[in-house]
């Protein structure tokens, strides 16, 4: 194939809330007129600019432009949890232990983790968005303290440690009484993802790496031994490009039938005032994933990451068509409603300022898409609900396939088997929602 059109565009409803609390961002031109580039990186989240730092790094005489289709952090990587996880966290499992070789892939989310530390050093990014903090496996009942003390073991069977907290200091880290118990791990890295993804952004501008947003690629044809990828308002002519569009790559006509369109959804609360403070406690930062992995995730933020906040995140939904319902974010909306008074008596009713949904790609059996698709074009996509660590990941294995450097990122990702085949639709879609309804209702308190 050497004609690649772009059947839709990124497009979100809802408010990416991460980059709303950072305040305005300046607004740049789109991509217009005509240029000559060695590659091209369509895509500005986790694995384009990843991508884009990595080549930077391999060659730094590189002619790099990347195009998105919206503002920086205003897609996935503005609308994701944050939590850059060095540990398994599969979240198709019972307790997050993965099948594989999880001493591998620990090894590699460690070196994500340690590309985005790097960058926020070399950058000069501001630390609070990238907080080596590490998270807390919450537990609010009897089977959610099982999942934690099963998960608990298999860290143990790799080395690795973790710290079981009481109620009592689960209390005095959140200010609620809901959990019963939770399993500390130090390893994670917890994002402000807008603020990291902005401050990567500059970094890579001031290394003269060309980025325009609101500039969605409508396509890209072979012309002669290049590329020619063109946008609503111009067209750039490279011999290599890198595809860290996600779920968007079956927008492009690329790996149908294999990309399951997934939706999550959070809500947060305006910035809290010194008397709600009050009635809260606790620590001002923290980040609870559930230990269920269907289940609540919970994050406390403080006035350096956007202002003292909550957020709340859960459900589902699986979306071919890649657009969340508005009935889809006003359900979320009332089960967030639930499940924060569930656990902050003390501040039940308040309102929350900001709901949005995130798109995630996953496959059925969990391996990523880094495949050379056509010759100079390259895939980083489908990062299975783990998109700030796999996302860099990918990104740093396209640009080092786009180079023809090898390592150990590159040899895992081409070790990786294919994906699965998914259900013909509408079965698909009509059996995953039904599924994930169930696996959430499982999850209850958790």
């Amino acid at each position: 194939m050497t004609n690649y059109r772009a059947r839709r565009a990124p497009q979100f409803d809802t408010p990416a809330a991460w980059a709303e609390i950072l305040g305005p961002y300046p607004v740049t031109a789109p991509f217009s007129g005509s240029q000559i580039a060695d590659v091209v990186v369509i895509g500005a989240g986790f694995a384009g600019l990843s991508a884009a730092r990595r080549l930077r790094q391999l060659d730094k005489g590189l002619r790099i432009v990347v195009l998105d289709g919206l503002r920086i952090a205003e897609g996935s990587a503005g609308r994701n949890s944050g939590f850059m996880i060095d540990l398994p966290h599969d979240l198709a499992s019972e307790d997050y232990a993965g099948a594989g070789d999880d001493a591998a892939l620990i090894a590699l989310n460690r070196r994500a983790i340690a590309f985005a530390a790097d960058a926020v050093a070399q950058y000069g990014i501001n630390p609070a968005y990238a907080d080596p903090a590490g998270k807390v496996n919450g537990a609010a009942t009897a089977k959610g303290e099982a999942h934690n003390a099963s998960y608990a073991r298999h860290l143990a069977s790799l080395g690795e440690t973790s710290e079981t907290l009481d109620a009592q200091h689960m209390q005095d880290l959140t200010g609620s009484n809901h959990y019963r118990s939770g399993l500390f791990t130090p390893g994670t890295m917890i994002l402000q993802p807008a603020g990291y993804i902005r401050g990567l952004a500059e970094g890579l501008r001031r290394g003269d790496v060309q980025i325009y947003e609101s500039s969605a690629v409508t396509g890209f044809a072979r012309q002669g031994s290049d590329w020619s990828v063109t946008t609503a308002q111009g067209q750039i002519t490279a011999p290599r490009i890198i595809l860290a569009n996600n779920g968007h790559l079956e927008s492009f006509g690329i790996a149908k039938g294999q990309l399951m369109q997934l939706f999550l959804y959070a809500s947060m609360t305006p910035e809290l005032d010194k008397d709600a403070l009050a009635r809260l406690g606790g620590a001002p930062r923290w980040g609870i994933t559930p230990s269920d992995p269907m289940g609540t995730t919970m994050r406390r933020i403080d006035s350096a990451q956007g202002g003292n906040r909550i957020i709340t995140r859960t459900c589902a939904t699986l979306r071919p068509g890649m657009m969340a319902t508005p009935r889809d974010v006003a359900r979320a909306g009332q089960v967030h409603r639930e499940k924060f008074d569930n656990r902050f008596a003390q501040l039940a009713g308040m309102p929350m300022q900001y709901a949005w949904a995130g798109h995630l790609c996953l496959t059925l059996n969990g391996v990523s898409v880094t495949d050379q698709i056509d010759d100079g074009v390259y895939a980083a996509c489908a990062q299975n609900g783990l998109g700030t660590a796999r996302g860099t990941l990918t990104g740093i294995a396209a640009a080092e396939a786009a180079m023809g450097h090898r390592s150990e990122i590159t040899a895992h990702f081409d070790a990786e088997a294919a994906p699965k085949p998914l259900p013909p639709q509408p079965f698909a879609t009509w059996g995953a929602n039904a599924y994930l309804r169930w696996k959430e209702h499982r999850a209850g308190a958790e």
